[in-house]
């Protein structure tokens, strides 16, 4: 169990204590790790928390502490639940039914099996079982609770996402089938009051990742030490990402639809990392000239501006088609739009105020958005069969892209920039 801080990391932030006060939270998998984290935060903000957990010895010591820590007893319960088996799911149910009011105001899919192997060589029964876990459950708690979400006009539905990576295929697909769940309940409940979103905690050392670890490690050819140094920019602690879950259920009006990552809902709620946490290099960089700066802050002017007008655009296109271009974004930038324009937003202050180094320390992984409009250049050349329009939009689409690759070449320290940008002729 992880050890408590006082006060709670969820504390060190904006979110005021007892924000989420009179709400009933389910957490699955909250006996260890992450869960756990998550529903100890979850307390401080003020809900009252059911641990779903299927191992009864760790679900009853996670009420213990929280109740512990937090008491007086009765701001969490354990009740045993098999996520994946639809009669536990009706119990819980059932049993929240005759506690706390009978309504379930949050639930939070945090449930998960993590399996290792290559695709070819993972028997179909860990498939089976990983669907089983990761994605029949989420759906089996999404027909429990949101229905009286629903009827309330209120509630917040959680899918837990993660970044697509070789060798763990049975998780990974399943997890990105959540992050789809998510999206689509989100479509289908937009103006309802219920809130509905997919985040992912990042690389957490975990009891879970750290069984599955040395595995994972040899397939990459890496020791367990240099895949961990690998992975640095996204690692986080647990009770970091389980704060990061619960600032995003207290903000969640503002993540409808999206997937994000525990850091981005941790910088929202102004919560800061340790230093040790935080993934990125502060070596020192000297400051450019002044022109440099000038011309940095002007490029990064021009890239938001350009991506708030498509974001905007992307409103007012058809729900499924509206869908398809934010999921593409995504998929290709490597985070949601609002993650992208927040990001830039706090790069242009940073400019604008002549903090270099806190520019560079921000580390916007610009090369990502470029590929972006590297996919949507070839979208658009396939897309279009007039040579003049296609060659037209083409151009558009390449100024984007160089807008972007100039910015970055500017935060390398190359001379003359021009020189760098891809020739796509």
């Amino acid at each position: 169990m992880t050890s408590c801080t006082s006060p709670p990391l969820i504390g060190t932030g904006n979110l005021k204590q007892g924000c989420l006060s009179g709400q009933v939270a389910v957490v699955t998998g909250a006996g260890r790790g992450i869960g756990f984290e998550a529903a100890r935060a979850l307390v401080w903000l003020g809900a009252r928390v059911a641990i779903a957990e299927i191992n009864p010895l760790t679900g009853k010591s996670a009420a213990d502490s929280i109740n512990s820590e937090f008491g007086p007893p009765g701001k969490a319960c354990f009740i045993r639940t098999d996520v994946g088996n639809a009669r536990d799911v009706r119990r819980l149910a059932k049993k929240l039914a005759g506690t706390w009011g009978g309504r379930v105001d949050i639930v939070l899919n945090n449930a998960t099996l993590a399996l290792v192997g290559p695709i070819h060589d993972t028997p179909i029964r860990d498939w089976d079982l990983s669907y089983r876990v990761n994605m029949r459950g989420p759906v089996l708690l999404a027909q429990a609770f949101l229905p009286g979400m629903l009827a309330r006009h209120s509630g917040t539905f959680v899918c837990v996402s993660s970044s697509p990576g070789p060798f763990m295929g049975p998780y990974e697909t399943m997890k990105s089938a959540q992050a789809e769940l998510a999206n689509i309940a989100a479509g289908e409940t937009e103006n309802s009051g219920v809130h509905i979103f997919a985040i992912g905690p990042g690389i957490v050392r975990t009891p879970a990742l750290a069984a599955a670890m040395p595995k994972l490690a040899k397939l990459y050819g890496k020791t367990v030490d240099e895949f961990f140094a690998m992975s640095a920019a996204h690692e986080l602690s647990p009770e970091a990402a389980g704060a990061g879950f619960a600032a995003a259920i207290a903000l969640a009006p503002r993540f409808h639809g999206q997937v994000l990552g525990s850091k981005q809902a941790l910088h929202i709620a102004g919560i800061d990392l340790p230093e040790s946490e935080k993934g990125q290099s502060t070596v020192t960089s000297p400051p450019p000239a002044l022109e440099v700066m000038e011309q940095a802050a002007g490029l990064c002017h021009e890239v938001r501006a350009t991506l708030e007008e498509q974001s905007q655009g992307w409103q007012e296109r058809s729900m499924f088609e509206r869908q398809w271009v934010v999921r593409d974004f995504r998929k290709e930038a490597g985070m949601p739009a609002e993650q992208w324009l927040e990001a830039l937003a706090r790069l242009q202050d940073l400019l604008s105020g002549g903090d270099w180094q806190g520019a560079i320390n921000l580390r916007v992984p610009l090369q990502q958005l470029a590929h972006y409009y590297q996919h949507l250049a070839k979208l658009a050349e396939g897309y279009e069969k007039d040579p003049e329009t296609r060659r037209k939009n083409m151009e558009i689409v390449l100024n984007w892209e160089k807008s972007v690759l100039l910015l970055e070449a500017l935060f390398n320290g190359t001379t003359n920039p021009w020189n760098n940008l891809p020739d796509h002729s």
